[in-house]
C-alpha cells in the first residue's frame, strides 16, 4: 500500500482490449483475490481449457464486471510501488463518457489502449478529445495486441505515428504522452520486459504508471459535496448521500445546500456504516444536518460551507466540444446538461466564439452555428437553478456533459459564472 493515490482512466476503443488490460493489471499486481482465480482455474480445467488460462480468468472477470455494472462506475483498485490506483473507467460501459465528464470519475491521468492491428478508431478519437478537454495530465499509450501483428516494430511505429497525429490535432502535447508496445492477453511489457519486443527499450507499463506525476490533492479548495440521493433513516432523520469532491466535511460544520438555499449544522457523518468525525475528497458519505428535512434538499444540490457556499449560476460561459449531433447547434437550443449529480435543461443563449481545436485560437467570433468536431465558447442559461463552479477554481465541479436524444452530444468546462 502506498499513501499516494491516483485516479486512472483506461480509455480507448471498445474492442481494443481495455477489459483484458484491466484484468492483467489487477492480476499482475495481486489485486484479484486468490480464490477468484482458483475458481476460474477449476472452471477452465473442467471445460478442457487445461493449465492456467489467464485469458479465461480475465474473460470471466470482465463478464462479471459487465453484469455488475452499477449506477456508478465499477471502481477497481490496484497498487504499485509508487501509488494506489483506482481505475475509474469500467471498460465497455456506455455511460463512461458521461461519467467521465460529469466528474463521477475525475481521472488524474489515463492509459489509452490502441490495438496494433486496428490503429486509431472512432472511440479512440472521442476519448482522446475528452481527455484533452477535461484536463487529463499525462497519457500512457498502450499499443495493444502486439501478439496479433507478430510483434512487428513497423506495425508499432505505424500506430504510434497515427496516434501522434491525433494528439497534435487536439493539442495534446506529444511530450505528455509515452508509448509502449504491449499484449494484455500474453502479458508482454506489462509487469516485465518482453523478449518478443527486443527492439523496444523504453519503460514497461507498471514502470510508466509509477513514474506518473503526483496529482495535487483537492483538500485546500472549499468543501463541495454534490448530493446523489436523500434518504430518511429511522432514528436519524434526513440523510443526504454523496461523494466529497473537494475540501473536508467535519462534524459541527455549518453548511449550505445550493441551489435549494437551506443550511444548518452537521450533526453526524457516516462512512461504511460507521460514524466518522470527518470526510475527505473521494469519500462517499451519508450525513445528517440539524433542521434539514427530506423535502428541503434534492439530488443535484451541492453542499458547501455556509460562509463560502456553492455558486449558483444565472448564466455561465463555457467551452464546449461537439462530439455527435445529427445537424447543427444554434442559439436557443435547449438540451439537458449533466453536471456532477445535477441534470438540468439549459439553453445555449449565444455562441460567442468558434475555437480551432488544433490550436486553441479563436477561429470565428459569434458564428451562426456549430457542428460535429467544433469547439466553441458559449453562454448558457439554466432553465432552473443550477450550482456549478468555474473549472479554473474548482475543476471537480466545473465540467459537464450535454445529452440529447439518448446520447452525449457535447462535453464542456465552465469558464466563468454569472451568479444568481
Amino acid at each position: 500500500m502506498s499513501d499516494r493515490h491516483q485516479n486512472l482512466a483506461i480509455i480507448g476503443h471498445v474492442d481494443h482490449g481495455k477489459s483484458t488490460l484491466v484484468g492483467r493489471l489487477l492480476y499482475e499486481t495481486g489485486s484479484v483475490p486468490e480464490h477468484v482465480i482458483e475458481q476460474h482455474k477449476e472452471e477452465a480445467e473442467e471445460k478442457g481449457k487445461g493449465g492456467f488460462e489467464f485469458a479465461y480468468v480475465m474473460d470471466n472477470l470482465a463478464e462479471e464486471r459487465e453484469r455488475g455494472v452499477t449506477i456508478d462506475i465499477a471502481h477497481q483498485e490496484f497498487s504499485t510501488d509508487a501509488y494506489d490506483f483506482t481505475i475509474v473507467d469500467c471498460p465497455g460501459h456506455r455511460d463512461f463518457v458521461k461519467n467521465m465528464i460529469t466528474g463521477a470519475s475525475q481521472a488524474d491521468n489515463a492509459v489509452l489502449v490502441v490495438a496494433a492491428d486496428d490503429g486509431v478508431a472512432p472511440q479512440t478519437r472521442e476519448h482522446v478529445f475528452l481527455a484533452r478537454t477535461l484536463g487529463i495530465g499525462e497519457l500512457i499509450v498502450g499499443v495493444n495486441k502486439m501478439d496479433l501483428v507478430d510483434y512487428s516494430e513497423s506495425d508499432y511505429e505505424q500506430v504510434v505515428s497515427e496516434v501522434e497525429d491525433l494528439l497534435n490535432q487536439v493539442r495534446f502535447g506529444t511530450e505528455d504522452a509515452s508509448f509502449i508496445p504491449i499484449s494484455a492477453f500474453e502479458g508482454d511489457n506489462i509487469a516485465e520486459e518482453s523478449d518478443n519486443t527486443d527492439w523496444y527499450d523504453g519503460d514497461i507499463l507498471l514502470e510508466a504508471l509509477n513514474d506518473l506525476p503526483e496529482p495535487e490533492p483537492p483538500t485546500d479548495a472549499p468543501l463541495r459535496l454534490p448530493i446523489q440521493d436523500v434518504y430518511t433513516i429511522d432514528g436519524i432523520g434526513t440523510v443526504p448521500v454523496g461523494r466529497v469532491e473537494t475540501g473536508i466535511l467535519n462534524v459541527g460544520d455549518n453548511v449550505s445546500f445550493q441551489p435549494s438555499d437551506v443550511g444548518g449544522e452537521v450533526k453526524t457523518v457516516e462512512m461504511h456504516h460507521e460514524e466518522v468525525p470527518k470526510a475527505e475528497p473521494g469519500d462517499n458519505v451519508g450525513f445528517n444536518v440539524r433542521g434539514i428535512g427530506k423535502d428541503d434538499i434534492r439530488r443535484g444540490d451541492v453542499c458547501g460551507p455556509a460562509d463560502d457556499p456553492p455558486t449558483v449560476a444565472d448564466t455561465f460561459q463555457a467551452q464546449i466540444v461537439v462530439m455527435q449531433h445529427p445537424s447543427v447547434i444554434t442559439a436557443g437550443y435547449t438540451p439537458v446538461f449533466h453536471a456532477h449529480t445535477a441534470q438540468v435543461a439549459c439553453t445555449i443563449e449565444s455562441i460567442d466564439q468558434k475555437i480551432d481545436p488544433s490550436s486553441g485560437e479563436v477561429a470565428e467570433e459569434n458564428p451562426d452555428f456549430i457542428q460535429n468536431g467544433d469547439a466553441a465558447v458559449v453562454t448558457i442559461r439554466p432553465q432552473k437553478p443550477l450550482s456549478i463552479e468555474p473549472s479554473g477554481e474548482i475543476p471537480e465541479l466545473g465540467s459537464f456533459a450535454i445529452r440529447d436524444m439518448g446520447q452525449t452530444i457535447a462535453a464542456g468546462k465552465v469558464l466563468d459564472v454569472d451568479e444568481r
